[in-house]
This record gives C-alpha cells, structure tokens and sequence, in this order.
C-alpha cells in the first residue's frame, strides 16, 4: 500500500495537470486522490505503521492506546490523532482563503475596482505593459495572486481588443502576480501556508524577499521592451447601461475599496497583536465588512440588495478552488503522516544537500505541477528547529546546516520565492496561470512558446539576486 499511495498521487496529479483535455474539474481529481490516499493509508497501516517513529512516540504519550490490539492502535493513530491534527492546519488555510475570497469578491460586485481601471488611459504597449505589471506586483502583495489576476484579466478586456495581444498581457500578469505574491505573507497560497505554520513572519519575508521579486519581473519586463513596440487595439465601446451605472455610487465604491483593502492589510497586524490564528483576522474583517454593507444598503431598492448584500456575493465565490485546495492538501498531508516526505527528504539532503538547490528543484517542479502540494511537502520534509535544538548537535557541520530550518531561515524564505515564482514557467504551474488560461482560453504551448523563456530568465534572476543578498 505504500509504494500504492505514491502511484495514486501520480494518477491524481496528472488528472489535474490533464484538468482541460480530460474535461473533468481539477476539485473533483484533488477530492478523490485526497479521500483515497488515507484510504490506503488506513487499509495498509499494518505494513506502514510498525516502523514509523511517530506512530511509536504517539504510543509512548498514550500509554491506553498502547494496551489496544494492533488493529485499534492503528484506527487510533490515524483517524483521532494523524486526521485531526492534519485537518485542523488545512482548515486555517482554507477558511482564510474563504474568507479573503469573499472580501475581494465585495469590492468586485461594488465595482470598488474602478477606482484603478478608470485610471489608465495609454494604448502604447510597453508603457501599458510596464503599468500593468507594476499594479499586479503590488497588489497581488496586498491581496492574493489568484484574485488579483481574475481581476486584471477582467481589466484587459476593457483595454486590449486583439485576442493575441491580451494572450500576451494576461500571461505577463500572471509573472506578476506570481512575482508579487511570493513576497507577501497573503499574497500567494504558499506564502500565507509558511506565515500560518509559523516557518515565516510579516516583516522578514517582505524585506528579504522583495527584491528577489522584483528582479523576476524586472527581467522579463526588460527584455519585451527592446521587441515590442507600436500600440493595442482598444476594444469597441459599449455604452454603460443605467442599471451599471445606479448600482453603486462613487462614494460606495471607494468606501468598500479601500475598507476591504485595509480589513486584508489588518490581518497581519491582528496575528502580531493577538497571536491568534490569521483567519481570525481575515474573519473579523469579512464579518465587519458583512455588517457594514448591510447597514449602507439598508434603504436601496431590492433589486440593488439582492446583487450587493454579502449573502448574494457569496454564491459567486470560487467554491471548487477551495474544495481542490481541500483534497490536494489532504492528498499531502497523508503522504506526509505515511512518512513519503520523510523519505523524499532524506533523497534531496543525500543527493543535494544544499538548500539553494533543493528550493530550485522545487521551484522548477512547480512549473509543472501546483506549488501548493510542493511546499506543503516541504513543510511536512523538514522540522521548524528551535536555537536550542541546534545547539544540542554536536556535529558543527550538521549544526550549521540546521540554522537554514529555524523561522525566517534561509531554506524558508528562498522556498517562498521559488514555490511562489517557478510555477510561472509553464501555465499549468500556478493558479493565477491555471486562472488566466480559463478565463482567456490560453494554449498551452502558446504560453510554452512566447513566455516560458521569459519567465524561467526571471526566475533565475530572481535566484541569483537573493544568492547574492544572503549567501555571499
């Protein structure tokens, strides 16, 4: 069952990766691999448990579980010790993700956006280019890669006709958003995955990481600045039609602009100020959100209500994004409890054994596929170690190897950038690439063809300035 569990993750992957060919919903792959993993897991524990140093510390501390049969020792270890434990770290992710999902959505549906779209009047492309890629950068930071690419590719349609030239632009926001959320702890699924488990935090992973960032773009932007020229084919205008323009009022929209930004900018300082969990904060900033638009629409028309009070926008939330991050992780998370990491681990420490080039692999297997079951892997890998742990090593060697795994370690930060930047190279490697090919209908060997190139000599940049900053 344990060489089994491996092949069933692989099926699984490649039903994900295969998402528009197979014609069958990436949520639905992740959902049966996770469910059928710890199915595995609980059917094989008999040949996969007796050698597991955590199931033996597990009936170490529970010295009632240690006098049951085998059998109930396994059904324990798993379903009430290994599920839960693993379930309650998923659940923090995923309501975070519900919760900053639908905070995005509020603005969206009260047309907060504008406030940037109204803004950017150039046809020249590299001017429009340049615009472009530096609002995704920073606002990816503030809110999240994902959401903030369904949100420029949404603006493309309003200012690039030409279907190739938006192809182009959208793939460029998609470096972007990626580049920008690798240096935020909420900008990216992975980034928000290493700042809940406590491997990064706020202030560190801004300063150490941002200019990595900023190279991965930089590069690429560079470089179509020398080829590209002439200007975009705006779309033919539409006329705004009255309901569109009554829906909401100026004043709404910048209100419920920059309210819902700053409820997503308050969720660090509410984790730094309280220590609770980060989707308490996101929560308290939904919830305050939910309340207020309730009381500001209390007077308009029904018709107005039913599109603007939370209770309607919450029908619009990306639901399957959730339910695949949900299996993906469970998928992860069994693996992890089985001991498949543990043995991964130990290949990269014995064939790499250096931290720079275990975060690169990583970063380049995200490019083919999802970074979120990557760095979830390498948190189940490798140990958050304390400085009093690794001044118990003896060897000066190993100790000093150690240093790279403590909170803000290098391993940690490099692997936020990587994780967050490599998915880049190919489409499929990212879910703000994964989102700009639906909703664009971008080919994957168009993508492959014009922007892989780019991306990988930004990432390789981006590589090269952190190596620079921290390791010379």
């Amino acid at each position: 069952m344990f060489i089994a569990m491996v092949v069933v993750f692989i099926l699984g992957y490649t039903a994900i990766a295969l998402e528009h060919p197979l014609k069958i919903d990436k949520a639905a792959s992740a959902l049966l691999t996770g469910v059928i993993l710890w199915v595995l897991y609980i059917v094989g524990a008999d040949n996969i448990l007796p050698g597991s140093d955590s199931f033996r510390e597990f009936l170490e501390q529970n010295a009632d579980v240690a006098s049951m049969s085998s059998f109930h020792q396994y059904i324990e270890f798993i379903t009430n010790h290994e599920v839960i434990h693993h379930l309650g770290e998923i659940s923090e992710i995923l309501f975070f993700l519900l919760g900053a999902m639908t905070i995005v959505e509020i603005i969206d549906t009260h047309e907060g956006f504008r406030i940037i779209t109204d803004k950017i009047r150039t046809t020249n492309r590299v001017k429009l280019l340049w615009i472009l890629s530096l609002i995704t950068f920073f606002m990816s930071a503030a809110l999240d890669n994902l959401t903030t690419t369904i949100v420029m590719v949404a603006l493309l349609r309003k200012l690039i006709g030409d279907k190739k030239d938006r192809w182009f632009f959208a793939s460029m926001v998609v470096l972007a958003a990626n580049a920008g959320g690798a240096w935020s702890p909420i900008g990216d699924v992975t980034t928000i995955m290493l700042w809940v488990g406590g491997q990064v935090t706020t202030v560190s992973i801004i300063l150490r990481v941002f200019l990595p960032s900023l190279a991965t773009l930089a590069v690429p932007l560079i470089i179509v600045s020398f080829i590209m020229g002439g200007t975009v084919q705006r779309p033919v205008s539409k006329v705004v039609g009255a309901t569109t323009k009554e829906q909401t009022t100026k004043f709404e929209r910048t209100f419920i602009f920059f309210l819902g930004v700053g409820s997503l900018l308050f969720v660090p300082v509410f984790k730094t100020l309280t220590h609770l969990p980060p989707y308490m904060g996101m929560l308290l900033g939904l919830g305050n959100m939910w309340v207020i638009t309730e009381i500001m629409h209390q007077g308009s028309t029904l018709e107005k209500r039913s599109k603007l009070t939370v209770v309607n926008i919450l029908r619009k939330v990306d639901v399957p994004t959730i339910f695949f991050f949900l299996g993906i992780l469970s998928a992860v998370a069994s693996l992890q409890s089985a001991g498949h990491l543990k043995i991964m681990a130990g290949y990269l420490d014995e064939k790499l054994h250096n931290v720079y080039l275990i975060d690169m692999a990583i970063g380049i297997l995200s490019a083919i596929v999802d970074n979120v079951p990557l760095v979830a892997g390498a948190m189940g890998m490798y140990p958050v170690h304390t400085y009093g742990f690794i001044n118990l090593i003896a060897d000066p060697a190993a100790q000093e190897y150690a240093r790279f795994f403590v909170q803000d370690g290098i391993f940690w930060e490099f692997l936020a950038y990587c994780a967050g930047t490599g998915g880049s190279i190919l489409i499929i490697g990212s879910a703000a690439g994964v989102a700009a090919m639906g909703m664009e209908k971008i080919d994957f060997i168009w993508y492959m063809k014009r922007i892989s190139l780019l991306a990988l000599l930004g990432y390789l940049a981006g590589a090269g300035v952190y190596y620079i900053m921290f390791a010379l």
